[in-house]
């Protein structure tokens, strides 16, 4: 059986134009700009008669304002899931990204960022974030096999799609892919008749709502 997935990820949020930190206490939501992107979405949704079969969402605020638009426009209520929230920044958030740097210097002096440094005391580190996040992607696949799905989420999530189709660690160079609030990427995903698991990319960052 075929299981499509779609992450969403949220709108244009405080914390992308401060710049904070943004996790559970300096996210403060969308900006104005990110509803109006949102909203375009919905108005994109609608148009399409886009229909799934259940919607999550990040527990983080942009998230959970983006979802719902998008719960409004599927008729569907929107299921927070905490392993879909952006990488967890511990100590640092909050902060702006000027004071988070400043108080949390990078431990490596070399060209490439360790994968195992914590963003700072208490938070995660790309090599703990993206198996978490790929875990929480493969829970919503194996509970909805056959199903359409939707996931509000971020961008690091997003990432950690690739990752998880591709069966790659998240211990070798940081690949950035930088989805576009509100953007759509669209995975159709299958066992193989040999067991094995089979991935179709059918889009990647589709925000033409917003052009």
């Amino acid at each position: 059986m075929v299981t499509d997935l779609y992450l969403i990820r949220h709108g244009q949020s405080v914390a992308n134009v401060s710049p904070v930190v943004g996790g559970m206490r300096g996210d403060a939501g969308l900006t104005d700009l990110g509803r109006q992107q949102a909203g375009r979405l919905e108005e994109r949704l609608r148009a399409e008669q886009f229909r799934a079969d259940v919607l999550y969402t990040s527990t983080l605020p942009r998230a959970l304002e983006t979802s719902e638009f998008v719960a409004r426009a599927l008729d569907l209520p929107a299921v927070g899931d905490d392993g879909l929230q952006e990488l967890r920044p511990g100590e640092a958030d909050g902060l702006s990204l000027a004071d988070w740097r400043a108080a949390y210097p990078p431990v490596g002096t070399g060209p490439i960022e360790d994968p195992f440094e914590p963003f700072s005391p208490g938070g995660e580190s790309w090599a703990t974030f993206i198996p978490r996040a790929g875990a929480a992607l493969a829970r919503l696949l194996t509970h909805h096999e056959g199903e359409r799905v939707v996931a509000v989420t971020h961008g690091g999530v997003v990432e950690a799609s690739f990752y998880l189709a591709l069966g790659l660690g998240a211990t070798g160079v940081r690949t950035t892919f930088a989805p576009a609030n509100t953007s759509i990427t669209h995975w159709q995903h299958q066992h193989t008749p040999t067991g094995h698991r089979a991935w179709t990319l059918i889009r990647f960052n589709d925000a033409r709502h917003l052009t």
